[in-house]
């Protein structure tokens, strides 16, 4: 099975506010750039979204090192995931189920993880890693400006 790694990021002018992603794909000698924003969004959806669009624009099952400097997206699949699932896709505050922030984004993350073998990797932002520094570049530079 092939081997990709994926370095992500989500970047927000104002949280709420404009926003924008990006992802950088590593494949042996191979290398993709994917970018894009939304006009009214938040840092967390731009994270998650990095994600899902790295992962849709793999054109067959591999396996994957994703790594991001998110703590949310890294926790959410890590820890808070397979809880939200059996919860029936809630989030509990003691005794109360409440709705799931981004939840759209993380069922289509979730799908996307049984799809390819991925290993989530979380690395310190603005901490001189190459991909993780252009994914920043990327994510920042696709925020869409406001007239």
């Amino acid at each position: 099975m092939k081997r990709v790694r994926i370095y992500t990021d989500g970047a927000c002018r104002g949280n709420p506010g404009p926003g924008g992603w990006a992802a950088v794909l590593i494949w042996g000698p191979h290398r993709k750039e994917l970018w894009g924003g939304e006009p009214h969004t938040t840092n967390n959806r731009m994270e998650l979204r990095a994600a899902i669009e790295a992962l849709k624009a793999l054109k067959e099952p591999v396996e994957v090192d994703l790594y991001t400097d998110s703590a949310y997206l890294k926790r959410g699949v890590s820890e808070w995931l397979p809880r939200w699932k059996r919860a029936g896709w809630k989030r509990r505050q003691g005794k109360k189920a409440l709705p799931l922030a981004n939840e759209d984004l993380w069922r289509e993350l979730d799908r996307l993880t049984q799809v390819h073998r991925v290993r989530f990797h979380w690395l310190a932002g603005h901490a001189g890693h190459p991909e993780n520094e252009l994914a920043d570049k990327l994510a920042r530079s696709a925020i869409p400006h406001q007239d």
